[in-house]
């Protein structure tokens, strides 16, 4: 069966986030003030073959863990979807 799997990783809330940083200070100069504490992460779809949910995720969970994400400063979840 084939699923769509979205990833969304982030960095770890205990570290800081230079680009969320920046963004959040340019916000701030363009007027923005009201917006705070801005985090930048990564988006990530794949396609996945698999006999079940459970198995594209556990696959998704691999990649991520192997690959996709760096597990000392990013944290990551996973949607799966059908089709």
């Amino acid at each position: 069966m084939q699923y769509t799997a979205h990833i969304n990783i982030m960095p770890l809330k205990e570290l800081l986030d230079p680009q969320g940083k920046a963004v959040n200070s340019s916000l701030h100069n363009l007027g923005l003030n009201q917006i705070q504490n801005v985090r930048i992460g990564k988006h990530i779809t794949l396609a996945v073959e698999a006999k079940d949910k459970a198995e594209a995720e556990s696959l998704v969970s691999d990649a991520c863990k192997k690959l996709l994400a760096n597990q000392v400063m990013e944290a990551f979840d996973i949607t799966i979807t059908e089709g």
